[in-house]
């Protein structure tokens, strides 16, 4: 943790480490490390709430634990620029991290691999490898999407590579407008 802010450091030793090594295979082990997660989930997001930084809403897609969905968000520019957030959980879990997925954003970037998956291959992956299994969810979000969403959103929007919502239905709005001008002339 040598070199990180005091905010991060902070954040990071109020989410709760994991104990139990096991992955989707490993039948009753894996139920006990989802219950892991589930508690570093639900401690990570309130904190986040507590502070005011509320940024994402996740929670597992089938029963097994081992598809995640959910939403993300940014404020840049004092607006809200929210994003789908998937991902599945690796078979090698936890040695491998999970490959965290923005579907809406693939193709935008550089900072992405095919289908919207981040890339943290150079920051994110050496840290989590360190920490296996003590390493979770909430430490991916913490320590890969919300740097990477703080880094590339604000360029993304700059660039105008994503629009806010707003934008979008005022855009819209003006094309509708004048289609409804055009047909009635």
């Amino acid at each position: 943790m040598e070199g990180w802010d005091p905010t991060t450091k902070s954040t990071l030793t109020e989410i709760p480490l994991l104990s139990v090594k096991a992955g989707p295979r490993d039948g009753a082990a894996w139920t006990q490390r989802l219950k892991e997660e589930y508690r570093a989930l639900i401690a990570y997001t309130s904190m986040n709430k507590s502070k005011d930084n509320d940024w994402f809403r996740i929670s597992a897609a089938n029963p097994e634990g081992t598809r995640w969905t959910g939403k993300c968000w940014y404020v840049h520019n004092l607006l809200k620029y929210e994003f789908d957030l998937q991902f599945d959980i690796p078979v090698t879990y936890p040695a491998t991290a999970p490959e965290i997925e923005l579907p809406q954003l693939d193709g935008k970037t550089q900072k992405m691999y095919r289908g919207g998956k981040i890339c943290l291959t150079v920051h994110f992956k050496p840290l989590w490898a360190k920490n296996c299994p003590r390493f979770g969810i909430a430490h991916a979000l913490c320590l890969g999407l919300a740097p990477w969403l703080a880094a590339e959103i604000p360029i993304l929007v700059d660039s105008g590579m994503v629009k806010h919502k707003d934008d979008t239905a005022a855009i819209l709005a003006s094309v509708d407008l004048k289609d409804d001008a055009a047909s009635s002339k």
